[in-house]
């Protein structure tokens, strides 16, 4: 997927779906990481950088691409 292009509802609840098998086969660090390949909903990473702090977005390795593309590349910094 290109950065430019969004996924899906039903993208993002396979995507989801497949986590919670991985967590469910007892591969908590596959879930992880699938989970957070599922852009994060704007409002939400704005929560989260407002409440936890930038530090858990990046080092997290989340998915950001919504909420770049509703706030601007480098809204996560200013």
């Amino acid at each position: 997927m290109r950065k430019t292009e969004t996924m899906t509802i039903g993208e993002k609840l396979a995507i989801t779906n497949r986590a919670f098998e991985l967590l469910h086969a007892g591969d908590k660090e596959g879930f992880d990481r699938t989970i957070r390949s599922v852009p994060m909903p704007p409002y939400l990473a704005q929560a989260a950088k407002d409440t936890i702090g930038v530090d858990f977005l990046i080092d997290g390795g989340w998915n950001l691409s919504e909420a770049n593309a509703e706030f601007g590349d480098g809204w996560l910094v200013r």
